[in-house]
């Protein structure tokens, strides 16, 4: 009888998708700082598509969308690399535990960003 191979959690598993999602540097997000953003369909399927970035909430709502739903080019083309710096302190309380342990893991600038407001 073959020896199975070992089980993976479901964090383990989320975690594998996130982490080959990444860009390989914070530098490559490159996405808009101010203004409206359309989400294209296959990121944001369910709820709000259109986001302005000149307000907090709305902001923070479409970088959570993002980090749990885009692919790669998506995180590159839609996500601010100052943005997301300013907001992680506040913004990775509203994620899932696996996309912040991998968003961490991966960039640890992120753990040293200052909280930001989201009013």
């Amino acid at each position: 009888m073959p020896a199975s191979e070992p089980r993976l959690s479901t964090g383990d598993v989320l975690r594998q998708r996130y982490a080959r999602r990444l860009p390989s540097s914070l530098g490559q997000l490159t996405g808009p700082a101010r203004g409206a953003v359309q989400l294209p369909l296959h990121v944001a399927w369910s709820g709000l598509t259109r986001f302005d970035l000149d307000r907090p909430r709305s902001r923070m709502s479409m970088y959570r969308t993002v980090l749990a739903e885009g692919q790669h080019d998506d995180l590159v083309f839609l996500l601010n690399r100052d943005l997301l710096i300013d907001q992680w302190p506040v913004l990775r309380t509203l994620i899932s535990r696996a996309i912040r342990d991998v968003w961490e893991a991966a960039f640890p600038e992120l753990t040293s960003a200052r909280p930001a407001a989201a009013a």
